[in-house]
């Protein structure tokens, strides 16, 4: 049997079913700890410290999470996909970083003609 999301073969016994598909382990894993959506406490809560700390731009971001911002912030609107290519990020490594980038209020994610972008904020 083979993982419907990565093509990867499983294991009798081994694959887990996520929305009427058959995937193997480190998918579910990536696809349960896919970001949901908003969470206006965590936004809030990073946005105070933000300004506590007087931090502007990408004060305060990991390396990671400064190139999630410049790949998007020099490109003006990128999808998901266009982002984990670039960094050869995991579907969960992408959704941590986007996470933090959303909740500071430097990212926002735009629905146009159907397909999702993720666009700068400033």
């Amino acid at each position: 049997m083979k993982c419907d999301r990565c093509g990867s073969e499983i294991k009798e016994g081994e694959s887990f079913s996520y929305q009427g598909r058959t995937v193997c382990e480190e998918c579910y894993m990536e696809l349960g700890l896919h970001f949901q959506g908003c969470d206006p406490w965590a936004t809030y809560t990073a946005t105070r410290i933000r300004d506590q700390k007087n931090l502007k731009g990408t004060e305060g971001l990991t390396d990671l999470q400064k190139k999630v911002y410049g790949l998007v912030k020099d490109k003006g609107r990128v999808t998901r996909d266009d982002v984990k290519l670039a960094l050869l990020l995991s579907e969960a490594e992408l959704d941590a970083q986007i996470a933090a980038l959303m909740h500071s209020e430097l990212v926002k994610e735009r629905s146009e003609a159907g397909r999702f972008y993720l666009i700068p904020v400033a």
